[in-house]
């Protein structure tokens, strides 16, 4: 069950600050300043015990972003800071997280991006500073809708280069220009 509480504003407020400094701030997605300057982007903590709590806390928000006009929700974060903090075990929960989108009959509607703390691409050294484009200061699911994808897209001359061009900024910045960032952890 969602609930309210002050340690909710804090993981809100990281969540907000890795936002606006990293996500936005380097540009890392550049569609996200439109929304997020039009308050469009919901966070949403979950206090799930367990990973069946944590997919019907999933499955709440697919089902209120499908019914929800873009103009007033366009994409949410769903955040955990407690149940996943094993990056291995995130990983495979994405398994489940991906089946809810098609139990939710939402395939083609909203697709999902993960965000940990630790976040390792396949084939990389965990401290690569290319998995940092993925990194957040909690487990976190992007909820996004394919159609604001689609959108976005028609503005861009080459998307495929978004990814490469993030790699590209994370090797120049380095460790320890991410380090001056100073982005909040949840260690």
């Amino acid at each position: 069950m969602l609930q309210h509480s002050s340690s909710d504003e804090i993981i809100l407020a990281h969540t907000r600050t890795w936002l606006e400094k990293a996500i936005i701030g380097l540009n890392l997605c550049p569609f996200a300043k439109a929304v997020y300057a039009k308050n469009q982007v919901k966070l949403i903590v979950s206090h799930a015990r367990h990973l069946d709590g944590f997919l019907e806390d999933l499955d709440r928000e697919l089902l209120f972003l499908a019914n929800c006009p873009p103009e007033e929700t366009d994409t949410s974060l769903l955040i955990h800071p407690r149940l996943f903090e094993d990056f291995l075990l995130f990983n495979d929960m994405m398994e489940l997280a991906d089946q809810a989108i098609i139990d939710n009959q939402l395939e083609g509607v909203i697709q999902l991006a993960p965000f940990h703390p630790e976040f390792q691409f396949e084939g990389t050294n965990v401290e690569d500073i290319s998995n940092y484009t993925n990194r957040s200061p909690y487990p976190t699911l992007h909820l996004i809708r394919e159609s604001s994808i689609d959108k976005a897209l028609t503005t861009m001359l080459n998307p495929d280069s978004i990814f490469e061009r993030n790699i590209a900024l994370l090797e120049e910045m380095g460790h320890e220009g991410w380090a001056t960032l100073g982005l909040p952890s949840s260690k």
